[in-house]
């Protein structure tokens, strides 16, 4: 038998034991921290962090996906806790979390894992890719945590807030629904189907016009993200999917909070960048006029079905969304693979501008809406300096250590997606820019492509 190895991981926040302590015993802890590359999936999760709770999770670090089951031991608040693994890929595994207090304002985590591979003397092979992995995950999970509690921390004196979420389960919804979850926030999901706690708590049905205004009781905000996703061929009933999806839902829960006694203070909304249409070389602020094309109409009475809401005297955000980067899902999650086996390239001629936004600032953008009562009407959710399609395509190249080889003409990307698709997508050209985040103070962790894709790639020590 190998002898165990031992990894230690330490970093220290500017917020009380009791405060890093809560973070982590919150609902929403696990999906922040989990690595989004190994994309992870959660089997079952029952009984917090306390002894004798256990999470099943199934994630694809390599071709195989491996399930680690895991109970949770020693529970001291404010201290410690364990996560022991019962079954999966490591012979041995025991992860303490350990917490100390750094003066009265400060707090050190120390995360501390005892591990061996299987296989004795073959499994020890892997020992150097272990580590380096253990490096990779935790210097994410670090920076992650980190992040969020500073976010948390602006605005730390206003009220915990009681928050709606439709598209709660998608890859933009369930980390928001975990970020909020982590901060103290509590969080209704709001999806189709029959109710499921943590899942669905609240059941609707857009298309029939079905939801419960009883089931606003208390909510104090609404996100509203659900909609039908753009990236599929645009059939003519895909066309009237993604239109409907997004005018009926948000027509629904407008005139639900318009009804609804006391009513939510502030609705955000989906929009999108597509609002503006493809305009060039041309600037684009949340002043800029709409612009022309499906897209383009689409958002306009998207953002025009909130209205009985706005009417109501509820404060409405319009998000119009940049393109958002990370690695579990979204347009990185499928550029990754080709940029890191060299057959990714420049889309088109490369000369339209595109507005990528990391994904950890899209959360945070979004409570900064949330939380800043003087935010209202659009707002641009895109980094403060747009670029073209050829430099985001070298950037993104860049990062992996390889050459981008495989353009990807213009005329290639009509044929397989159809001409309007390819047109108001891929080869849209939307230079905007955050006029809004930047007048009202927010600050962008990940202004820069480059630091955005190492971060949410979890390249950073690569």
């Amino acid at each position: 038998m190998t002898a165990s190895k031992q990894f230690v991981a330490r970093i220290r926040v500017p917020v009380p034991v009791d405060e890093l302590f809560a973070w982590h015993e919150r609902p929403g802890a696990f999906a922040r921290l989990a690595p989004p590359w190994d994309r992870p999936q959660v089997v079952s999760h029952t009984g917090g962090i306390r002894d004798g709770a256990r999470v099943v999770v199934r994630v694809h670090t390599g071709p195989v996906p491996t399930t680690w089951t895991m109970e949770h031991r020693d529970y001291i608040a404010n201290v410690q806790f364990r996560d022991v693994m019962l079954d999966g890929p490591f012979a041995e595994w025991t992860h303490t979390h350990a917490f100390r207090a750094d003066g009265p304002d400060a707090s050190v985590l120390e995360d501390h894992i005892v591990w061996r591979l299987p296989f004795g003397a073959v499994g020890a092979l892997a020992e150097g890719f272990a580590t380096r992995t253990l490096e990779r995950v935790f210097a994410y999970r670090h920076t992650l945590m980190a992040g969020d509690l500073a976010r948390h921390a602006a605005f730390a004196q206003r009220p915990r807030l009681r928050v709606a979420i439709t598209g709660a389960t998608g890859f933009i919804g369930s980390q928001l629904a975990a970020f909020l979850s982590t901060g103290g926030h509590t969080v209704v999901r709001i999806g189709r189907g029959p109710v499921r706690p943590g899942v669905v708590d609240v059941s609707w049905d857009p298309a029939q016009g079905r939801l419960d205004p009883r089931a606003l009781d208390g909510v104090d905000a609404v996100v509203h993200l659900a909609g039908a996703s753009i990236a599929q061929r645009w059939t003519a009933s895909h066309r009237a999917a993604i239109r409907d999806s997004r005018i009926e839902g948000t027509s629904l829960l407008a005139h639900t909070i318009a009804q609804a006694s006391p009513r939510p203070r502030v609705l955000l909304s989906g929009s999108a960048m597509g609002f503006y249409g493809s305009r060039g070389d041309t600037l684009l602020t949340e002043e800029s006029a709409a612009g022309s094309g499906f897209l383009a109409d689409t958002a306009r009475a998207w953002e025009a079905a909130t209205e009985p809401a706005a009417r109501a005297g509820v404060r409405v955000v319009h998000l119009r969304t940049g393109l958002v980067l990370g690695a579990a899902g979204g347009a990185l999650a499928v550029q990754a693979p080709l940029f890191r086996w060299c057959v990714g390239g420049v889309v088109g001629d490369g000369s339209q501008w595109v507005s990528p936004i990391a994904l950890d600032d899209h959360i945070g953008a979004m409570y900064h809406c949330l939380m800043r009562d003087d935010i209202a009407g659009p707002v641009n959710l895109g980094i403060p300096e747009p670029m073209t399609n050829a430099a985001y395509t070298r950037t993104l190249a860049g990062v992996f250590g390889r050459p981008a080889l495989a353009p990807v003409p213009a005329f290639a990307l009509c044929l397989a997606l159809g001409t309007e698709m390819a047109d108001e997508t891929l080869l849209a050209s939307q230079r905007m820019v955050p006029a809004v985040l930047a007048r009202t103070g927010f600050t962008f962790r990940w202004p820069d492509l480059a630091g955005m894709l190492r971060f949410e790639l979890g390249l950073s020590g690569d």
